[in-house]
C-alpha cells in the first residue's frame, strides 16, 4: 500500500484521461477525487465499472452490436451494467450474452427482459429482483476479492424535466409527486433498497455497486447554481437520489466531479437533442452508486489486530461519447449506438480499518 500524495493523484487523472481519450467516442472529462489533504491507503490496482442503457439491444444503429462492443473495450471496463440487452436482431442472442461471448467474458441476466451484467471476473453468486428492475452479482476479481453489483433500471413515465418544459409553472410539490404517482421511480428504488437490505447487503462486508438508468436526476444536480444555468431545472430535494443516500450510498461521479455546472455528466440525450419537437431535457440520469463494507471490528472477539476490509474509493469519471455526433446525422448510421451516455467509473482498491 502507499498513500496517495497530490503527484500520485496528478498521475491517476493523466492516466484516466489517456484511457478516456482512446475511444473517440464522447463524454465529460474524467478527475481524481479532489480531497488531495486527506491521505487515502490505496493499493495500485483498479476497477472500471461501466453503467450503460444500449437502446434498443443496439438495433436501431448499424452494426449497433459491433460498435458497441467496440465502445466497452475502448472503455477498458472491467464490469458493465446494461440495460436494454434485448435479442439482436437476426440470429445472434440477447445483447449481453453476445458481449460476453465476443469478450470472453461471463455474464448473468437470469430472468429478465433486458438487465445485464457483463465482466471478466468469476460470477460467485447472483441475485435475483423484479425482472424489469434488478439483476445483482457477487463478483470475485483477480485478486480474489469479492464485491456486489446490481443492474438497474427505474420507470421513464413522467420525465420530471419533461414535465417542466412543458409546465414552467407547475409546483415543486407537484414535479416532486410525478415520482411516485405519474411514474413508479420512487417506489421502485424503495423497493430495490428493501431487497439489498433483505439480503443483508445494506450491513455487507464487501462493497456494493448499484448502477444503470434511473430515468431521473439527482439532487445532486438540482442546485441553486445549476437551477440559474439550466432552464428546467430548480434547487430541489428529488426523492430517488435522495433514496439511496439516505441506504448508505454515494454517487460516484459526484464524487470525482463535485461540481455539477462545471461537470454536468449528461447523458441523456447525446442522440437526441430534440423531444417531441421541443429542446431535449439534458439530464444525468445514467447512474452508479456505491456501499461502502460494513465490518464490526471485533465480530464479538477480543481481537489484538484490528480487522480490514478492501473498500471502493472513486478516482475518475468518463461519459461517454466523448464527443457528440453531429445532430443532423441519422440515428442508422450513428457510431455511437445509444441515446443513453455511457458512465464508466474507476475505482482504486483501498484497505481500511474495520469499524
Amino acid at each position: 500500500m502507499f498513500t496517495v500524495d497530490h503527484s500520485s493523484r496528478t498521475a491517476i487523472r493523466a492516466l484516466a484521461i489517456t484511457l478516456a481519450g482512446v475511444c473517440g467516442l464522447v463524454g465529460c472529462a474524467s478527475s481524481p477525487a479532489r480531497d488531495a489533504d486527506v491521505a487515502v491507503a490505496v493499493k495500485p490496482d483498479t476497477l472500471r465499472v461501466l453503467a450503460w442503457n444500449v437502446l434498443h439491444g443496439a438495433n436501431d444503429v448499424g452494426q449497433g452490436p459491433e460498435k458497441a462492443l467496440a465502445v466497452i473495450r475502448e472503455s477498458g471496463a472491467d464490469v458493465v451494467l446494461m440495460q436494454e440487452s434485448y435479442d439482436i436482431d437476426g440470429d445472434r442472442p440477447k445483447l449481453g450474452a453476445w458481449l460476453a461471448e465476443q469478450l470472453g467474458w461471463n455474464q448473468w441476466q437470469g430472468d429478465s427482459p433486458h438487465l445485464c451484467i457483463l465482466t471478466r471476473y468469476d460470477i460467485a453468486e447472483t441475485f435475483a429482483h423484479e425482472p424489469w428492475h434488478g439483476v445483482g452479482a457477487r463478483l470475485v476479481d483477480d485478486a480474489g476479492r469479492s464485491f456486489i453489483a446490481w443492474s438497474i433500471w427505474l420507470d421513464y413515465r413522467a420525465y420530471i424535466t419533461y414535465a417542466l418544459r412543458e409546465n414552467p409553472d407547475l409546483s415543486d410539490a407537484d414535479l416532486i409527486a410525478l415520482e411516485s404517482v405519474g411514474s413508479s421511480r420512487l417506489p421502485e428504488a424503495t423497493r430495490i433498497v428493501a431487497r439489498l437490505k433483505a439480503l443483508g447487503q445494506l450491513e455487507s462486508p464487501i462493497p456494493v455497486l448499484v448502477g444503470g438508468d434511473w430515468n431521473t436526476p439527482s439532487h445532486l444536480d438540482w442546485t441553486l447554481d445549476t437551477s440559474r444555468v439550466y432552464k428546467r431545472r430548480r434547487n430541489l430535494p428529488l426523492p430517488v437520489s435522495l433514496a439511496m443516500k439516505d441506504a448508505g450510498f454515494i454517487d460516484t461521479y459526484r464524487v470525482v466531479e463535485p461540481n455539477p455546472v462545471q461537470s454536468p455528466g449528461l447523458t441523456w440525450s447525446p442522440m437526441f437533442r430534440m423531444s417531441g419537437g421541443k429542446d431535449q431535457g439534458f439530464e444525468r440520469i445514467d447512474r452508479i452508486y456505491l456501499k461502502d463494507p460494513v465490518v464490526d471490528g471485533s465480530g464479538g472477539v477480543d481481537r489484538t489486530e484490528p480487522r480490514t476490509a478492501a473498500t471502493l474509493q472513486p478516482l475518475a469519471g468518463t461519459v461517454y461519447p466523448l464527443v457528440w455526433e453531429r445532430d443532423e446525422i441519422p440515428v442508422l448510421e450513428r457510431s455511437f449506438p445509444s441515446d443513453h451516455g455511457a458512465v464508466l467509473i474507476e475505482f482504486g482498491w483501498t484497505e481500511t480499518e474495520a469499524r
